[in-house]
């Protein structure tokens, strides 16, 4: 009994020991630096806005809309952008100039605007892509773009990018980047946009600019 307890004893002042450590360490560690929006807002209206618009909402479909866009998500583009691990010549440069902070912080004016959302084009077409959006298409191994983007095309902060309301030929050209390797800085979509058409590429863009 005595040794039972002698040993409760030890593990009980072990664990203390580990929690205290781990206090600690916490307390060493700084907190993450908030973004400044309002640094976020004036790098917009400097650097992004020519094609994105001041406000996220890109004034043609040729550049995608930021507005709403996961500050997460942006960030991480921006970085890979930097990097080069996505190829872009007109975007690498514009990021290579921003620092880690000004990324944060044009990624949190981006997701705090509102996004004027685009429409589907086409009933016909819209339809066959809702169907691969919550379906997929099983014969292709091709999974349901919902399971990621989520039902609404909202996205997954941190994890999935809003496609709600997207540019449908924006959205068309990221399919179509991907599968043809021009955009490698995702495998699974690459994967799966190797298995599409160009018609369900089209369907799938053409539905989820119709998405709210």
């Amino acid at each position: 009994m005595t040794r039972a307890i002698v040993k409760f004893a030890a593990l009980a002042s072990l664990a203390l020991a580990i929690n205290c450590a781990a206090r600690a360490e916490d307390a060493a560690t700084p907190a993450a630096k908030a973004p400044d929006v309002a640094k976020g807002q004036a790098i917009a209206g400097q650097v992004c806005a020519a094609c994105h618009g001041a406000d996220g909402n890109a004034i043609a479909p040729t550049f995608p809309k930021l507005a709403g866009q996961h500050a997460e998500y942006l960030y991480k583009e921006l970085t890979n952008f930097k990097s080069g691990e996505r190829a872009n010549a007109v975007m690498g440069p514009y990021a290579a100039a921003l620092s880690d902070d000004d990324m944060h912080n044009v990624a949190a004016y981006f997701e705090a605007q509102t996004q004027k959302p685009a429409s589907a084009q086409d009933k016909a077409e819209a339809a066959l892509g809702q169907k691969i959006y919550r379906a997929g298409i099983a014969a292709k191994s091709v999974p349901a773009c919902a399971g990621c983007h989520s039902p609404n095309g909202a996205g997954i902060p941190a994890q999935y990018p809003r496609l709600a309301g997207q540019w449908q030929e924006y959205a068309q050209a990221q399919l179509t980047a991907f599968r043809g390797g021009v955009r490698n800085n995702n495998a699974a979509m690459m994967a799966i946009a190797s298995r599409l058409s160009d018609d369900e590429m089209k369907a799938v863009a053409d539905y989820v600019a119709g998405l709210r």
